[in-house]
């Protein structure tokens, strides 16, 4: 496997806070483009190992919310009964999301920080925080200090936020006037969405910049050394972070109009007939790269499918559709976002795309170097 981290840890000078411990696959992959896109520049840049319970804890084989409530009581127990029906396969899954993790993300012999207090002791010069969505409270139980840097150690010069999202363009009233006061723990910021500019800015004194998802740092011959290829044959691969019957209609519709079999990739261990729930980010990558289609409603299949360079279709999603649809605009693929179903075999021009992404992917650059590794000696 290729670039794996070393495993003789030392601290560097930069310190990446972000949702690295969490078993989803974009998490785990926009943290090692991150991490890759420092290094490439010489900057000695670790992801800090803040694996909080209210993170890890929706994970474990009994399901853990910090938040009791009937919805999450009940939640805890469908997740219990599900992973249990899923049995071997929920350990695989959970051991190939390990693997990548121990493989591509952290060091043996970093420590492991369970709470806030324990970042205090870190000895990092500069810190990261992002990407993915650290200011989305829906996922961290509400806004979190680590990933606004409010912490004191006795090191830290700098904190910037990079590639931020809040899953959509706005956070509820309620979080106003906690995220303006956590913002200024900030001397840079950066956001994922096009739409959250506006928002976040009201709060922000300095320049609130628009900057790519990570994981378009690395080229695609990058990430091939990472990946781990399992299709066999021709296939549809369908991914879904939510239910979607419009989207099922249309993968069955698909399959019966090329011939080609379906697999459908989940984010949680089941069963079912060609399910593949075993996955972690290495299979994950190889899922897409080779399939013939992708139909998804995932931010990050979508992202890669244009790394891959893949024939695909995104639907909408009812709470983070902000992110898609910037996403797509930002490389020209507006049409590529299924409304009223249709679209996945019209052409793409790639080479346009690429001019695209590199553009995007330059001030982007610009913006990690400029606040993160200038000054490091």
């Amino acid at each position: 496997m290729g670039n794996q981290v070393s495993h003789n840890w030392q601290a560097g000078d930069v310190g990446i806070l972000t949702f690295h411990c969490s078993d989803n696959f974009g998490a785990m992959l926009q943290a090692y483009g991150l991490k890759q896109c420092l290094r490439s520049y010489g900057v000695a840049a670790d992801i800090v190992r803040y694996e909080p319970p209210f993170l890890t804890g929706r994970h474990w084989r009994i399901p853990y919310f910090p938040v009791k409530n009937i919805w999450n009581l009940a939640a805890m127990g469908y997740g219990f009964l599900r992973n249990l029906r899923a049995g071997v396969l929920f350990s695989r899954r959970r051991k190939n999301m390990e693997r990548f993790r121990k493989s591509y993300l952290i060091d043996e012999g970093q420590p492991r920080i369970l709470f806030l207090p324990g970042l205090r002791k870190l000895p990092y010069r500069r810190y990261v925080v992002g990407s993915d969505q650290i200011w989305n409270p829906a996922i961290t139980y509400g806004l979190r200090k680590a990933y606004f840097g409010a912490f004191k150690t006795t090191r830290k010069e700098r904190v910037t936020a990079y590639a931020a999202s809040l899953g959509g363009a706005a956070l509820p009233e309620k979080y106003r006037q906690e995220f303006s006061t956590l913002l200024q723990n900030l001397d840079a910021v950066s956001v994922r969405e096009t739409g959250a500019v506006p928002y976040v800015q009201q709060f922000f004194p300095g320049k609130v910049e628009t900057v790519l998802d990570p994981v378009f740092f690395l080229e695609k011959e990058e990430w091939e050394k990472v990946e781990r290829a399992l299709g066999q044959g021709e296939y549809i691969l369908a991914y879904t972070t939510e239910p979607n019957r419009q989207m099922a209609e249309y993968v069955q519709a698909l399959s019966q109009k090329t011939g080609l079999a379906v697999v459908e990739l989940q984010a949680v261990a089941g069963r079912g007939a060609n399910v593949e729930a075993t996955a972690g980010p290495a299979e994950f990558l190889g899922y897409i790269h080779y399939a013939a289609y992708v139909v998804t409603n995932s931010f990050h299949a979508a992202a890669f499918s244009i790394i891959f360079e893949k024939q695909f279709l995104v639907f909408a999603h009812s709470t983070v559709n902000e992110r898609l649809a910037s996403v797509l605009a930002i490389h020209g693929l507006g049409d590529r976002l299924c409304r009223n179903g249709g679209g996945i075999d019209v052409p793409v021009d790639w080479s346009a795309v690429r001019a695209r992404t590199a553009a995007a992917v330059k001030p982007s650059r610009e913006f990690l170097i400029k606040h993160v590794a200038e000054g490091l000696e």
